[in-house]
């Protein structure tokens, strides 16, 4: 598309978009994963002859924040506001091309194959980094492949949402004029013709590729299916649990119902958890009967409910899933699980130590810091200046023992003074101190 063919909403956020990405270095950040997995189509973005996702323009402004620093934190903060602004009226013109429903379409079934794809890809990594030893370079491979894994995820569910949002705002096209009626015929003798069978909707049959008017024979009977079990939300179209926010938003239908036993957290201080055990075993028992019935897309739900469980109920889930053989279950519910909230990571983690599961509680530290570094700052910065410096080091200590010492260098650059020396302290060999002393002093930060 050139540029005399953009329209005025289009063409200035492309220009806005090209202001912010020049003040990032092109070889690190965000800015330098997109240009190195998709250079053409970071290029289109800035020449206006795409829009790009929201989660995109995010990741951008992450960046500029690491650039900035936190002494001009509040910019970049307003920088936001204005980018939302231009984005949304960007991407709006853009869908009213005459073929803007039919790109939508494409892309919001491009990023379910995407949000699927990562599911199993991240199974696989979890049930490989089960089978080697702790701290092996295999490990450390495996967790890298990982953390990239959920970052596919996270961003396929964020566009899945995005695009199913602006399709739903363009206006319907108009119905075509009704047919003419056929004309009048005799009434045939018999029983009246059986009215047409639907086609089946929701979860359990979204793979049927089939017409509303296909014969009978084709289309399976609800009521001779399998025993049912609780409805849940599908993973593709409703995702829940710990990257997906808290519940549904002021339209959302109301809330499917949860898996058995499952109850809100009770708060601090309350009473013991005595419904634990049983919710546990009702959850694992709802996941073997998914697991047998192939319904791959609800047992992931269900996972996704689980990590936003009670911290206390994690371990008795932990024991069930093993003591059912569903421990590849196990390690997708602590990867869920990893993407919580950091203060409730550390409560989640800690729950996992006072069980005995320490080397649980270690992987889900672990792969709940591969988030950004600058996400890890502030969540480090918050529970400090909250009163809760040992948590702080607990986060500080797995970020440490987890990524490079140019990532624990970023992550400085947020706060160097209250930051630096912690992770100075963290560093879990003398090797890891003098690497992490290099990149502070090639970042321009204090080393002390």
């Amino acid at each position: 598309m050139t540029d005399h063919h953009l329209s005025e909403e289009v063409r200035t956020f492309a220009g806005y978009l090209a202001h912010l990405v020049a003040e990032l270095d092109e070889g690190g950040g965000w800015y330098g994963v997109f240009l190195h997995r998709d250079p053409h189509g970071m290029r289109a973005c800035l020449h206006g002859a795409e829009v790009p996702p929201w989660d995109v323009v995010e990741a951008l402004l992450h960046d500029l924040a690491a650039v900035r620093g936190e002494p001009r934190a509040r910019e970049v903060r307003a920088e936001a506001v204005r980018a939302r602004e231009l984005h949304a009226a960007a991407a709006a013109a853009h869908d009213r091309r005459p073929d803007g429903r039919r790109a939508l379409r494409e892309r919001l079934a491009l990023m379910r194959s995407e949000q699927a794809g990562a599911v199993r890809r991240g199974e696989e990594l979890l049930a490989r980094l089960a089978a080697v030893p702790e701290g092996t370079p295999e490990a450390e491979g495996l967790a890298q492949g990982l953390a990239w894994v959920r970052d596919d995820h996270a961003r396929a569910t964020a566009r899945i949402e995005e695009f199913g949002a602006r399709l739903a705002a363009l206006p319907e096209p108009p119905a075509p004029p009704p047919p003419s009626p056929p004309p009048p015929v005799a009434a045939a003798s018999g029983p009246p013709p059986k009215p047409a069978r639907r086609r089946p909707r929701g979860a359990r049959y979204a793979w049927l590729e089939v017409d509303d008017t296909a014969p009978d024979a084709l289309l399976p009977d609800a009521a001779a299916g399998p025993a049912p079990v609780p409805d849940l939300p599908p993973a593709a179209t409703t995702p829940r649990g710990a990257r997906f926010g808290a519940g549904p938003g002021p339209e959302d239908p109301p809330r499917t119902p949860q898996p058995p036993g499952s109850r809100e957290a009770p708060p601090p201080g309350g009473d013991e958890d005595t419904d634990g055990p049983r919710a546990a075993r009702d959850a694992v028992a709802v996941l073997l009967r998914l697991r047998a019935e192939g319904r791959g897309g609800e047992a992931h739900a269900l996972l996704c409910e689980a990590a936003a469980w009670p911290a206390a109920r994690l371990p008795l889930l932990a024991a069930e899933l093993h003591r059912a053989g569903l421990g590849p279950d196990w390690g997708t519910l602590l990867w869920e699980a990893a993407a919580q909230p950091p203060e409730r990571l550390v409560a989640l983690a800690g729950a996992l130590t006072a069980a005995g599961r320490d080397d649980d509680a270690a992987q889900l530290l672990r792969q709940g810091v591969a988030r950004p570094p600058a996400e890890t700052a502030a969540a480090v910065l918050a529970l400090d200046g909250s009163g809760r410096p040992e948590e702080a080091a607990l986060l500080i200590r797995a970020f440490a023992g987890s990524r490079t010492a140019e990532e624990a260098a970023r992550l400085a650059a947020h706060a160097p003074h209250r930051l630096v020396p912690p992770l100075l302290a963290a560093a879990p060999t003398a090797a890891h101190r003098r690497d992490l002393l290099h990149a502070l002093r090639v970042a321009g930060l204090p080393t002390s």
